[in-house]
């Protein structure tokens, strides 16, 4: 029996591609006027996407501004905040596509006084499902909302109206990091717009350090430490293996790789990572999700199948588990978050609809369908 993987380099293909890439200066001079040219900004290649989301917020936003951020997301957003001094605001998502709407960000919006109001928002487009950008950019503007698209989950996504994301906001931010758009382990842009208004006199500090060779190292390795991850659940020692590579610290969990805002992407990870975008045009979400009410029933029938698909996004709303209590997420503000975080299951969208059949019919048999109605289908 085939196993199939959530995570553990499972979408990467050719892993010596990774051991032995190479690259020069020429190579993130390439990424850099790729990406201004087809994002149209001033382009800054960064360690992680986090450092990104960073230096987009300190060029453009006052320590102590409030920007609002969907309620259901990754930790590395909220650092991102924190490390510019900026509040994050959670406004509540739908339960169809993840996404906050114009009612839970009128909802986020009406929180505050009018001295307190957000400055800006950050869309996100969790799991590559674009919001709704129409009405989200009309209540930006009547808002004086600076919008900030994240395009970790949906580089290449295009949104309802035709445009591409990444390419509507002031700023533009992206990340390298596992199971992205773009996956080279590790890497991030900030594609800066729209530079001529009040905040941006401030210097903004360009990233003059060079990668860390552990980072390097850990980056080109991966994939190739995933591959052996995979062969050896065969055998049932993956987990074991593992947990040795974490201690070793040879592997990192994506959501601990700090935000530094003085190193830059390595050169090897810009040249993948151009590679790739090259080929990213009308991209499909990155997970297919249900919302379902047996959640831990289906997991452990789909292991028995050979899927192991537990390492999914969200496991809370803001995650992963170990950071939550430090966010003080406001859960009684955010309740379609929390249920969410609660039943929902993903599929990764680097399998073919063959390779997901036998999952997919596990959850149609033996799942039941939650709704924010509260009904099982």
């Amino acid at each position: 029996m085939r196993h199939y993987f959530l995570g553990a380099g499972a979408n990467i293909k050719h892993t010596l591609k990774y051991v032995f890439a190479r690259g020069k200066e020429a190579d993130a001079k390439a990424l850099t006027d790729y990406l201004g040219q087809r994002y149209g900004g001033e382009t800054i290649l960064t360690k992680n996407g986090r450092s990104a989301l960073c230096l987009i917020l300190k060029t453009y936003f006052e320590p102590g501004d409030r920007v609002i951020i969907n309620g259901f997301t990754c930790y590395a957003v909220v650092e991102a905040c924190k490390g510019a001094n900026v509040v994050p605001i959670y406004a509540d998502i739908s339960a169809e596509n993840l996404n906050f709407t114009v009612e839970t960000l009128e909802n986020a919006w009406n929180r505050f006084s009018t001295q307190d109001k957000p400055k800006g928002i950050i869309i996100q487009n969790t799991l590559g499902n674009p919001v709704d950008i129409v009405e989200i950019e009309k209540f930006a503007n009547e808002h004086n909302l600076f919008i900030i698209e994240d395009l970790a989950h949906s580089a290449g996504v295009r949104y309802p109206d035709g445009r591409e994301a990444g390419t509507v906001g002031i700023a533009t931010a992206l990340s390298f990091g596992k199971e992205k758009s773009v996956d080279t382990i590790l890497g991030g842009a900030a594609i800066l717009r729209e530079l001529n208004f009040k905040f941006s006199g401030r210097r903004t500090i360009l990233p003059a350090l060079k990668a860390k060779t552990s980072d390097n190292l850990r980056a080109r390795f991966y994939p190739l430490i995933g591959k052996i991850y995979r062969g050896l659940s065969y055998v049932r020692l993956n987990g074991a293996f593992m947990r040795m590579m974490l201690a070793l610290h040879w592997v990192e969990r994506s959501a601990d790789n700090r935000l530094d805002l003085t190193r830059k992407i390595a050169n090897f990870e810009a040249k993948l990572a151009l590679g790739q975008l090259l080929k990213l045009e009308n991209a499909k979400p990155l997970r297919k999700f249900y919302l379902l009410s047996n959640r831990d029933m289906i997991l452990a029938d789909l292991r028995r199948a050979g899927y192991y698909f537990d390492g999914f996004w969200y496991e809370r709303p803001v995650s992963p588990d170990r950071y939550y209590a430090s966010v003080k997420f406001p859960e009684s503000e955010c309740p379609t978050a929390v249920a969410v975080s609660q039943r929902i299951l993903n599929l990764p969208t680097y399998y073919t609809d063959n390779e997901l059949a036998q999952a997919e019919r596990i959850i149609r048999e033996k799942g039941a369908v939650w709704n924010p109605e509260g009904k099982n289908e």
